[in-house]
């Protein structure tokens, strides 16, 4: 894909869309149901990201890195 093509709002809406999968599917597992998106489980989608935040630092864009660790949405106790 050529990343270079896309607009600065196109760009943090397709790294928002992958936080948003993924978030998604973290839920659906702590529910006991299968993840829609398969996010962790397909390797393509962290090179994704990970392709989005290139382009995105070339720019010098500023956004928030999406945390990949299990424990993402979980308060440390």
């Amino acid at each position: 894909m050529d990343y270079r093509a896309f607009t600065n709002d196109s760009l943090t809406m397709l790294y928002e869309s992958v936080r948003g999968a993924l978030l998604s599917d973290d839920a659906q597992k702590a529910a006991g149901e299968p993840p829609r998106f398969r996010i962790r489980e397909t390797p393509d989608w962290k090179q994704h990201a990970g392709n989005l935040e290139a382009e995105m630092l070339k720019r010098g864009m500023y956004f928030d890195i999406i945390d990949w660790s299990e424990d993402q949405g979980r308060l440390p106790l």
